[in-house]
């Protein structure tokens, strides 16, 4: 059959004829105007080098495209796609979040040896690039994480005071949420500070001059055995869960530069975990 005994084709191609032909008229008509026309109405009084400006309305069609695109626009940001349309970034941080939602839920209640296999693994991709595979800090260019206080880190901080652990923030107990605050510089010297450092560093052995100026001036913050009363201070003893907790959370001042914050990149799980496995390194 011919495609031109069927009405639905000879409809079509009327109607592409006649938008065709509108097309033309409509864009020769403009076109002349553009050409022919002049412009009318009345000037403004301020010109530029002789340009001047009509005092027109505008007209009715442009000013509602314009107020429609500016509708459109807010419509198309809030609604239309922008903010109410896939994302990748967002998907890969949904998909983040149940994954560590579902981690949590799975070593809710892990072992000791679930802890350290996990944070043996986490400090070896982790932390390692600084510290060391064995923990030590490559010669002494990162903290020394098999003992807790090296006697030099003790000397520093007696001289210098520990305002790390103890700025004030707005809860007012400290960054790192020590209640005893700030560590003042300067409360022994001499040889009163060559032998507490000696005392706490040989993991509170030895040194009975050391042992008696610890209790007289340092067991007021950290406590008689030096774990710092609950949390009250830092414990000096080992790396408890709070101060492993509190440096991966807001970064640390270190020999070789800034460790940074690791906060949201492990969770409260992981953070355990690297506690237990760093103080396993000096057990």
């Amino acid at each position: 059959m011919n495609w031109l005994s069927d009405n639905v084709n000879q409809l079509a191609l009327l109607g592409a004829a006649v938008i065709l032909i509108l097309t033309i008229g409509v864009a020769a008509k403009y076109f002349k105007a553009i050409k022919e026309g002049k412009s009318e109405g009345e000037l403004k009084k301020e010109n530029w080098d002789g340009i001047g400006e009509y005092k027109n309305n505008s007209p009715i069609g442009w000013s509602l495209a314009f107020v429609g695109t500016i509708i459109w626009g807010v419509w198309y940001w809030f609604v239309g796609y922008p903010l109410n349309a896939y994302s990748q970034i967002g998907e890969y941080n949904k998909e983040v979040a149940n994954h560590a939602a579902k981690f949590e839920s799975k070593w809710k209640n892990p072992t000791k040896d679930d802890l350290l296999g996990m944070g043996e693994g986490i400090y070896l991709v982790q932390c390692s690039s600084c510290h060391g595979i064995d923990a030590t800090g490559i010669e002494g260019k990162a903290q020394d994480l098999t003992k807790r206080v090296l006697k030099k880190t003790v000397l520093a901080v007696i001289k210098n005071g520990s305002a790390a652990l103890g700025d004030k923030v707005m809860d007012g107990v400290g960054r790192f949420g020590y209640q005893m605050g700030e560590m003042p510089p300067g409360l022994v010297s001499g040889a009163d500070a060559e032998a507490v450092a000696e005392y706490v560093s040989n993991g509170f052995k030895g040194n009975e001059k050391g042992a008696q100026v610890f209790a007289t001036v340092c067991a007021s913050c950290h406590g008689a055995d030096g774990r710092g009363m609950n949390g009250m201070a830092p414990n000096l003893r080992e790396y408890d869960d709070k101060i492993i907790h509190a440096v991966l959370e807001h970064g640390k001042e270190g020999v070789i530069g800034k460790m940074p914050s690791f906060k949201g990149r492990l969770t409260a799980v992981q953070q355990k975990a690297v506690a237990t496995y760093i103080r396993s390194l000096s057990e």
